[in-house]
């Protein structure tokens, strides 16, 4: 079995100790390396390689946790971010997932549930908690976005409604009656077109626009 590669990067290290006790149960989980800062995890992840980072918000130093998002999405884009943090308001939600981030999940929540996004990152899918769904949409329907869903082709369209109801490739490719090549290529397309980074800020992009409500939504 190859292990899911996670780095931890928290400036608590007691959060980062109990994260890494908990995951050091599963076997499918490897703990690669720990930062307290962005700089520090910047400094290292070339050297750790991991699959996902669990990722605080707000740390000490010159860079904050969405700028540390946005360099390593950009050095290593193929390395997945889940944030884990106590702070929910709708603009750092917003400037995490849009900087790259795949996960949000809160510290309050059950450790289950961050092994959970972790699994599902390294599957290069998506979780949002909840309960901050509501506040995410409401700030992005107050920005705007210059006609780019007219750039889509109907197919494209077909098949973004079909990610924001949570479908994966294989399912919307058997839908579609299409090779699971053909939707990847798809998806490629959707999110180029977009400019956006991942599923997620495509789930997002079109529950603003409509095309599908947040109660179709599986998050």
């Amino acid at each position: 079995m190859n292990k899911i590669r996670v780095a931890l990067v928290d400036d608590h290290k007691v959060v980062r100790q109990g994260i890494r006790s908990y995951f050091e149960a599963f076997p499918d989980i490897g703990i690669v390396g720990e930062a307290s800062s962005g700089e520090e995890a910047l400094a290292n992840f070339e050297k750790w390689l991991p699959d996902v980072i669990v990722m605080d918000m707000l740390m000490p130093g010159g860079i904050d946790g969405v700028e540390t998002i946005r360099r390593v999405r950009v050095v290593t884009p193929h390395t997945r971010i889940v944030v884990l943090t106590a702070y929910t308001d709708d603009a750092r939600v917003v400037a995490a997932l849009r900087a790259g981030a795949l996960g949000y999940v809160k510290k309050d929540a059950e450790p289950e549930v961050l092994l959970g996004a972790v699994r599902a990152a390294a599957r290069n899918q998506s979780t949002l908690d909840p309960s901050i769904a509501g506040t995410v949409l409401q700030e992005l329907m107050r920005g705007s976005r210059k006609n780019a869903q007219n750039a889509l082709t109907e197919r494209e369209m077909e098949v973004l409604r079909q990610l924001a109801q949570g479908r994966t490739n294989k399912e919307i490719a058997d839908m579609l009656v299409v090779s699971e090549e053909t939707i990847k290529t798809h998806v490629g397309n959707i999110l180029t077109k977009l400019q956006l980074a991942h599923r997620m800020q495509a789930v997002l992009y079109a529950l603003k626009q409509g095309l599908i409500s947040l109660d179709e939504v599986e998050l």
